[in-house]
């Protein structure tokens, strides 16, 4: 299957990757440089032989990281242009990974959270980074997992923790609606686990790091964060949001 044609609806813009996405790609580079995540997923259900769906893949940063565990890898992105570099990306590099027999084993598809174009019980694990997230809205995205994913699969949501960290900090005084223990309270009544990690943002160096916060921050925010923190890097806590179906 290659990249879809069906237009999503009803989707929430993000602006950092829609209007940034080669910038948003040295933030992924930059991000959890040792892989965290990649290993936690690992131990929640492991990557060899099973079907793999992520959800709202952006360019399909992740895709070959996932096939080269092991995983058939499935994208879902409803931005269309994201989806054709994502599509593009699987011809370069997913086919030829071990663990991938084929571009038959990797596909593309344009699709949101809430109406995923894919097969009932056909998924072992779901994985949402910073892609749907921030607890209440999100219930059809959450009932679509639920649909798609087989009895032992399980869904995984990538969350900023604004609680804690010099990023969570960040994050917490620029977006001060944000309710974090309502966030934990929508999570666990939804019957899902968190694993708290402490990763990193690791830029080459101060331009890019500048660029990076200048994508994720309004532009006073940025002149904040920017004259007050030095350096190329920073910590970053995430919550993973997990539960087994």
């Amino acid at each position: 299957m290659g990249a879809g044609t069906v237009v999503a609806t009803t989707v929430r813009p993000s602006p950092n990757i829609w209007d940034h996405p080669d910038t948003y790609e040295l933030e992924n580079l930059a991000f959890d440089r040792e892989q965290q995540i990649e290993a936690l997923l690992e131990i929640l259900h492991p990557y060899a032989a099973a079907t793999l769906l992520d959800v709202g893949c952006g360019t399909g940063f992740h895709l070959p990281r996932f096939a080269a565990r092991g995983a058939r890898v499935l994208g879902v992105e409803p931005h269309p242009p994201l989806a054709a570099r994502a599509w593009a990306r699987v011809l370069a590099s997913v086919a030829g990974v071990g663990g991938v027999g084929g571009v038959g084993e990797a596909a593309v598809a344009v699709g949101a959270a809430q109406h995923l174009p894919v097969a009932d019980a056909s998924i072992d694990i779901a994985h949402a980074r910073w892609a749907y997230f921030f607890g209440p809205g999100c219930e059809p995205g959450l009932a679509e997992m639920a649909r798609v994913i087989r009895p032992g699969g399980v869904a995984v949501v990538i969350d900023n923790d604004a609680t804690t960290s010099t990023f969570g900090e960040w994050f917490a005084q620029s977006h001060p609606g944000y309710d974090a223990l309502a966030v934990e309270r929508f999570w666990r009544r939804a019957g899902f686990t968190r694993e708290r990690l402490l990763t990193s943002w690791q830029a080459r160096d101060r331009a890019e790091f500048e660029a990076l916060v200048r994508i994720e921050f309004e532009p006073a925010a940025a002149d904040r964060i920017l004259a007050e923190h030095a350096g190329s890097a920073v910590d970053y806590a995430v919550n993973v949001w997990w539960r087994r179906y």
